[in-house]
């Protein structure tokens, strides 16, 4: 009876010439990007990514240390240290196993916000914790402050101008570097600048297996990005089409070099995705994930700088020192509260 009541009492208004207010969240859901950017902490629950690489969010993340032994974090306001557990230990690893290549040290750029999902601004991708930046330019033998660390520019590795390597400023560090970053089976791609791809093209000798999953793409020419797979426990998470066989030095590779990948955009005034996506536009788990609760503190769930992982799962028994997916997540100790034990009792001596 209620209902019908005020069904009629809207039909007096309209017939009235009134204007009916509809609240605006009936009417328009606010911007993911806005929900997911306002984060600092990530979801405390287990690692799980869900969705694709640019439409998608995780939960259970942690992040990478500001500074490490072997690594320094840039653009600190980003708040964007967070990634799967998995994503942050090989970062970690890369960085150490880097320095025995002779790479002094990483810069580490952007992998994703504490919850992952659509960003304020910058990247397409980065959503689901499984994508990580690495500069190109040379870790410095000095910690850089919090100024130069937002206002520090990354050197770009290609011909001011033009398409390829400029090589004053490329080594055979780089080259070391990528392939050391390509040789972890967690790793799927590695996007560069097409001139990076070209330089590793001609100048690489020997195995060149791993060239396979260096992949030319627009930008990458000051930094590199590292994307790992879909991580076990995470089924809802979308895997990306397979490499092509082959080191990618083709046709595919040629195409880069012509006229056409470099066009104008002919609509450079459409929004991008990240302005018109709303949580509806993403997997219904991310509503979950935006709704979980937040680990105790950042520290508990941070690797640490001393080289030690603060809340890290049990590692494998091959001595890689990766996490082990099949452990139990970085939640069940990372974020749980110091049990209440009490006073021990004292237990009958055997006989």
């Amino acid at each position: 009876m209620l209902q019908k009541i005020r069904r009629f009492a809207a039909y007096a208004f309209v017939a009235l010439g009134a204007t009916i207010l509809v609240p605006a969240e009936s009417t328009a859901e606010e911007l993911a990007k806005n929900l997911f950017g306002s984060q600092k902490l990530p979801a405390a629950t287990a690692a799980r990514s869900y969705g694709f690489y640019s439409k998608g969010c995780f939960s259970g993340g942690v992040a990478i240390a500001t500074d490490g032994p072997t690594w320094q974090a840039m653009r600190l306001s980003r708040n964007r240290r967070w990634g799967h557990p998995v994503m942050i230990n090989l970062i970690e690893k890369l960085s150490r196993e880097a320095t025995a290549d002779g790479w002094p040290g990483l810069l580490v750029g952007d992998i994703s916000q504490p919850r992952g999902g659509p960003m304020l601004t910058g990247h397409a991708s980065h959503q689901i914790g499984l994508d990580a930046d690495i500069w190109l330019t040379p870790m410095p033998d000095r910690r850089l402050s919090a100024s130069q660390r937002e206002n520090m520019s990354a050197t770009s590795m290609i011909r001011k101008g033009g398409l390829t390597v400029d090589e004053r400023v490329w080594t055979s560090a780089h080259a070391r570097l990528l392939k050391r970053a390509a040789s972890y089976p967690e790793v799927e791609r590695i996007l560069v600048h097409p001139g990076i791809k070209k330089k590793l093209c001609d100048t690489v000798k020997g195995d060149r297996s791993w060239l396979r999953k260096v992949r030319p793409f627009w930008g990458h020419d000051y930094h590199f990005h590292i994307r790992i797979g879909c991580q076990p426990g995470s089924s809802g998470c979308k895997t990306q089409a397979t490499v092509p066989p082959g080191d990618g030095c083709d046709k595919s590779l040629a195409w880069w070099f012509t006229e056409e990948p470099w066009r104008p955009n002919k609509n450079p005034d459409a929004p991008k995705a990240r302005d018109l996506m709303t949580m509806a536009s993403l997997p219904r788990e991310c509503r979950a994930v935006l709704g979980a609760p937040e680990p105790v503190s950042e520290a508990a769930v941070t690797v640490g700088g001393s080289g030690t992982a603060v809340a890290t799962a049990p590692t494998t028994n091959d001595g890689a020192g990766l996490i082990d997916p099949s452990a139990p997540p970085i939640s069940a100790s990372a974020y749980a509260a110091t049990p209440d034990t009490g006073i021990p009792l004292p237990r009958p001596r055997p006989n």
